[in-house]
C-alpha cells in the first residue's frame, strides 16, 4: 500500500483530530460550564442562539425515534462511513480533497461519540435571522461534515482535469504533424 498512500496523509488526520476536538470541546462547554439543558436558550447574538437540542435521528432530525435499535444502528452506519472517507482519504492524492475528507472524518466521529456515550447527538448552534431558521439547530461537527461535503462537490465540478485531446483518427493524427 505504500505507493498508494495519499502524501497529505498526516495532515489529513491532523485536521480530523482538530475538527474531533473542536466538535467535543464545544459539546463540553456547551453541557458543563454553560449547563445548557433543554428548553433553555441563550441569545448571544441577535441572529445566534445556543439551544440545547437531542438529535436521535440523522440529517434533518430525520429518522429521529430514540430506541437501543436506531442508536447503535445509526453508530454502526456511522462508523462504516467514516471507515470508508478514511480509506478514500488515506488515497487522495489532492491536498484540496483530503481537507475536505478529514472535515467529514472528524464531524463523523465526533457524533458518533455522542450517540455512543449520550444516546444522541449534541445539538447548539442556533443561527436564525428574525423567525427564519436557514438550518436547524446543529453542532460543529455538523458544520465541518457540511463545509467538507460541499468543499468536495465544489472541487469535482470547478477543478475537473481536462482530459488530454486524442486524435480522432490517424488521418487527423497525420493531418495536426
Amino acid at each position: 500500500m505504500t505507493g498508494k498512500r495519499s502524501p497529505h496523509l498526516r495532515f489529513g488526520l491532523i485536521v480530523a483530530a482538530l475538527a474531533f476536538l473542536a466538535d467535543q470541546i464545544s459539546k463540553w462547554i456547551v453541557i458543563v460550564p454553560l449547563s445548557l439543558e433543554p428548553k433553555r436558550v441563550m441569545e448571544l447574538l441577535p441572529f445566534f442562539n445556543l439551544t440545547w437540542a437531542e438529535n436521535c435521528g440523522i440529517s434533518l432530525s430525520m429518522f429521529s425515534r430514540c430506541d437501543d435499535t436506531q442508536r447503535w444502528t445509526l453508530v454502526a452506519v456511522t462508523a462504516l462511513v467514516a471507515i470508508a472517507v478514511a480509506v478514500w482519504m488515506m488515497r487522495e492524492k489532492a491536498r484540496g480533497d483530503v481537507f475536505a475528507l478529514a472535515l467529514i472524518l472528524g464531524g463523523a466521529l465526533g457524533n458518533i461519540l455522542d450517540r455512543i456515550r449520550h444516546g444522541f447527538v449534541v445539538d447548539f448552534a442556533d443561527l436564525h435571522f428574525g423567525t427564519f431558521r436557514p438550518f436547524l439547530i446543529f453542532n460543529v461537527a455538523d458544520a465541518c461534515i457540511t463545509i467538507g461535503v460541499l468543499l468536495l462537490v465544489a472541487r469535482a465540478l470547478l477543478l475537473r482535469e481536462k482530459a488530454p485531446a486524442t486524435p480522432a483518427s490517424p488521418s487527423d493524427a497525420a493531418a495536426t504533424d
